[in-house]
């Protein structure tokens, strides 16, 4: 049986899969290396150049998020486990990207294999395949579910997210989603605070401007009688 990768807070790990190369594999880098770095390992496993090669980021459930084209980013900042990098070379001989059908793993088939980060996890029951674990997860979803049928598009709200300050807005979404599994609430804020204008990967969920839009859990999210805070309200002479 393949060796099996196991996480470390040193280490990521990843899958790579390469237009060079036909072998797919696991591997762990340093979470310290630069990108840089990253591509003088990634030459040697798949054969590409590190000069010109190129490095897409593919998600766990086969979603291309992006590329790596900082060669001084450290992988602690860029890459998270399970994530799988895609290696072409633009300047391998007779390569032709558009020509060139990307090795993508089903999800099926990576729940399937033994030699895998998620195996591991499973084997020995770590992450979301501990008891403990799962059964605060579930207790979560039930929770969002509960209090997201009791909110409807309209509401005032404030949001209290760990490690972030309270925000007041109005609700502008309720219910599931194409991007996670659960119920969600899409937030339009009072100020500039959130991440998006309600498009999240692709799809529209609402409309607001840009930075004031947000996805939250609504076990999160209080309905209530939260006006905007208003500065004005206190007097220049006050402190």
């Amino acid at each position: 049986m393949p060796d099996v990768i196991v996480t470390h807070p040193d280490f990521v790990a990843v899958s790579i899969t390469s237009t060079v190369s036909s072998v797919a594999s696991e591997k762990r880098f340093q979470s310290h290396l630069t990108v840089r770095e990253l591509k003088g390992k990634l030459e040697m496993i798949t054969g590409a150049s590190m000069d010109s090669m190129k490095i897409e980021v593919f998600n766990s459930n086969n979603k291309s998020i992006g590329k790596l084209t900082n060669d001084e980013a450290v992988l602690k900042d860029v890459l998270e486990n399970g994530l799988r990098l895609h290696v072409t070379d633009p300047d391998a001989v007779g390569f032709n990207e558009g020509d060139v059908e990307k090795y993508e793993m089903s999800k099926e088939e990576y729940e399937s294999r033994e030699d895998t980060v998620q195996a591991f996890k499973k084997k020995n029951k770590l992450g979301r395949f501990n008891p403990e674990v799962q059964a605060k997860l579930a207790a979560q979803e039930q929770e969002n579910k509960e209090k997201a049928l009791k909110m409807n598009v309209g509401d005032r709200c404030e949001a209290n997210t760990p490690n972030q300050p309270a925000r007041r807005g109005e609700i502008m979404f309720v219910g599931e989603t194409n991007f996670k599994a659960g119920y969600w609430v899409g937030v339009k804020f009072d100020e500039p605070v959130g991440k998006h204008d309600g498009l999240v990967e692709g799809k529209r969920y609402f409309t607001c401007q840009n930075k004031y839009g947000a996805m939250l859990q609504p076990r999160y999210v209080e309905v209530g009688d939260f006006p905007p805070l208003d500065d004005d309200l206190f007097s220049d002479d006050e402190i």
